[in-house]
């Protein structure tokens, strides 16, 4: 299979910190990579990299064959994206957004109207269609701009957080939509904080902290790098964790961790060792307030690899690591 993404080896620095420390990928035609890490672990840079609109330290990459680097103008026609912040323009209606984004890519006035039309609707934006950007809520503005990186039907796709600020619903048919776009033969890079989402979206996963890949896998084979599965015991009474402790903790393959009054237990069993638990417990009196059998998570193998969760905030979220200094280099790459 071809792939359509390629980056090697790019490295961007803002004085002493590093965005990118060396990031490699590949997206293979038609499929979907999530980029899954926490802000400022290099995401935001390696897109707006791959969208020309920065230029690296070093490293090099192509979009569908073409040197993003050598031929900006070239790759940006075949490019379709959308970052963290919506880029509309709040004096236009939703409709004229839309349409003046298909009259830049040259669509003809005709279709460009047509295909505002048709993405409102897709978007559920239909009835406010017509009303200045400016009256929409923060949600439909986010809905806007995702609509405006479809205008072009674009094969390589390029979505930086793109359900960040969209209520469950809203995030749930943006999912639908991204799924019939992969469907249609989309290439997709995405970049997320949502763990459900990397899931839910991607083929393949690059997890990435402080600007280097630190894992890449399917989510299943992710979370097999973590061991079998949990046993989590949460005590009625905080005087129950130590006999919890005593009662079941040498069932693990590893020192069970406890959480206030959660027990987790990582076993090997499965099922049997779920039953064994509720035997012990049930000698020794012991009646938690919730005990169950759980596979690893994303969330898991993120705090596994790293030691901090998806979504915590790290040392590299100096401004110019994901956002105010790239948009001075935006030039550099025209």
């Amino acid at each position: 299979m071809t792939d359509t993404i390629v980056a090697h080896d790019l490295v961007k620095t803002y004085g002493d910190v590093t965005a990118l420390g060396g990031l490699s990928l590949r997206v293979p035609e038609g499929s979907v990579l999530c980029l899954l890490g926490p802000n400022g672990a290099g995401k935001t840079t390696a897109v707006r990299i791959l969208t020309t609109l920065l230029r690296p330290d070093s490293g090099s990459a192509t979009v569908a064959g073409i040197d993003v680097l050598g031929d900006p103008s070239r790759a940006r026609e075949v490019i379709g994206a959308s970052g963290q912040n919506a880029a509309v323009d709040e004096y236009l209606t939703g409709f004229e957004n839309l349409d003046m984004i298909g009259r830049l890519y040259h669509l003809g006035k005709g279709p460009a109207r047509q295909r505002a039309r048709d993405l409102l609707e897709q978007f559920n934006l239909s009835e406010a269609g017509d009303r200045p950007a400016k009256t929409y809520s923060g949600g439909m503005r986010r809905r806007l701009d995702l609509a405006g990186a479809l205008v072009a039907d674009a094969p390589v796709l390029f979505l930086d957080e793109p359900t960040t600020g969209l209520d469950p619903r809203s995030r749930s048919d943006l999912w639908e939509v991204i799924g019939d776009l992969v469907e249609g033969g989309t290439t997709l890079l995405l970049t997320t904080q949502y763990l459900e989402e990397a899931e839910r979206l991607a083929d393949n996963i690059v997890v990435i902290d402080r600007g280097v890949s630190i894992a890449e896998g399917s989510a299943d084979e992710l979370k097999g790098t973590v061991g079998g599965e949990r046993l989590e015991v949460v005590a009625a009474q905080d005087y129950d964790v130590e006999r919890i402790l005593a009662a079941i903790g040498g069932m693990g393959s590893e020192e069970p961790a406890v959480d206030g009054r959660k027990v987790c237990i990582p076993i090997v069993t499965g099922s049997k060792g779920l039953m064994e638990a509720v035997r012990r417990l049930d000698e020794q009196g012991i009646e938690p307030s919730d005990l169950a059998l759980r596979r690893p998570t994303l969330d898991d193998v993120f705090l596994s690899l790293t030691g901090h969760a998806a979504e915590e905030t790290t040392a590299a979220d100096a401004p110019a690591a994901d956002s105010n200094n790239d948009d001075a280099r935006t030039e550099e790459a025209s």
